[in-house]
């Protein structure tokens, strides 16, 4: 219980430090934009995060366990050198793609700020966090991810003043990333190569976590379409209205990758005798910071918003619920898929739902912006967390039996 304390406070502190950083940008970004340009930024944050996922492929994933498996410095070396080739081949893709998305679906006079914050988020799939999550060690989760990008905006808050540009935070950000992988090459992988030679190494790479990665990046499209969806298809007050909502939602996220990050290592890793009982723990704790999620989205919503976005947008109580529902499912899913069906290798089980569950949250959505009800475009994505995490806690809840029933045989 103690390791695991001080495991959850520091995978919490720190990315709750994460949490802080866009507080301090959100009031300025919407000042400079205005209320027709807040639904524009929030959609390139929105795709960003989609490239990021793209970027992360499936080490966000299967890289903590490979971590936590690994014995020696050199294997854990040859994880990481073979995750940065990998992630670098992607990065010719991805961001691209991500900026052209970016662009098409902003309002025209505020293109340049969606792309710039679809970028400046995109770079987050470079982070080693996931590294520092196999370890089980904060600390370097703070070294390494939390402490350059939040040195990041604090550079960055006098530049956007100062120039009243929202690229001037892409350029920071990227190179507090580049500073920070450099310094975390030197000390976990000296000597390694990061270009990806020979190419067909890396590719081979990309084709063994494909399942991996279609989870993670069906997952991500339809947890990123709602902003993007809505801005296309509704009016700048609607759309700006839900992409508050959309961004309070994001911010609370960190709290569940926070919670699944301390118990991952800790409910697989080897040689343990009450398995069983961390899982349940894991996943109460994790249905607790659902349910209070939930209730807080749906009272301090809509006043936080308003304060966030500089009086530019405020999300309604009915559009909180939908998000906060969505981050109940969500929440109570995660622990299943991360630390009981991934390990057990059932990542083709968990791809299929996560699409068919993606499809159907997508198309509720456009149906619903297409109607020019925004607030039912949340109801979609609580739809998809809903079918998602009915669906795989069948096959969970099997899976933790039968690893009870084999420790009792042994």
């Amino acid at each position: 219980m103690k390791t695991v304390l001080l495991r959850l406070s520091g995978f919490t502190v720190f990315p709750l430090l994460s949490l802080i950083t866009p507080f301090l940008l959100l009031p300025i970004v919407s000042g400079i934009v205005g209320g027709g340009g807040v639904s524009s930024v929030i959609s390139g944050q929105a795709i960003g995060t989609f490239a990021a996922t793209a970027l992360m492929w499936g080490w966000n994933v299967d890289g903590p366990v490979a971590i936590a498996r690994a014995t020696t410095p050199e294997e854990r070396a040859t994880v990481y050198l073979r995750s940065v080739r990998t992630r670098i081949v992607l990065m010719v893709f991805a961001l691209p793609i991500a900026s052209v998305i970016a662009a098409f679906v902003a309002v025209p006079e505020f293109r340049v700020e969606a792309v710039s914050m679809t970028l400046a988020t995109a770079l987050v799939g470079m982070s080693p966090a996931w590294f520092c999550i196999g370890l089980g060690q904060p600390k370097l989760l703070a070294y390494y991810d939390t402490i350059p990008r939040f040195a990041a905006t604090l550079v960055a808050v006098p530049l956007l003043l100062a120039t009243q540009q929202v690229w001037s935070y892409t350029l920071v950000l990227a190179a507090a990333t580049v500073i920070s992988l450099m310094l975390f090459h030197r000390r976990f992988s000296p000597g390694g190569v990061w270009l990806p030679k020979p190419l067909g190494a890396a590719l081979r790479d990309l084709r063994s976590q494909r399942h991996t990665a279609g989870i993670s990046m069906a997952g991500s499209a339809y947890a990123s379409t709602p902003a993007p969806i809505a801005t296309a298809t509704t009016s700048p007050l609607a759309s700006g209205s839900l992409s508050t909502a959309d961004t309070l939602y994001r911010f609370g996220l960190f709290t569940v990758v926070a919670l699944g990050n301390a118990f991952q290592s800790w409910t697989i890793e080897p040689g343990i005798a009450n398995r069983r009982q961390r899982h349940a723990f894991a996943l109460w704790a994790h249905i607790g910071l659902g349910v209070a999620g939930l209730v807080i989205l749906v009272a301090a919503g809509p006043w936080v918003s308003e304060i966030l976005f500089a009086g530019q947008a405020r999300a309604t109580v009915e559009v909180c619920l939908y998000y906060g529902i969505a981050f109940l499912f969500l929440s109570a899913g995660t622990p299943l898929m991360r630390n009981v069906l991934i390990p057990a290798g059932r990542q083709r089980l968990i791809l299929r739902w996560t699409l068919i569950s993606a499809v159907l949250g997508i198309a509720a959505m456009l149906v619903a912006g297409l109607s020019g009800h925004a607030p039912l475009i949340a109801l979609g994505m609580a739809l998809s967390e809903a079918v998602l995490c009915a669906a795989l806690a069948i096959p969970a809840f099997r899976e933790l039996r039968r690893e009870g029933d084999e420790h009792h045989v042994r």
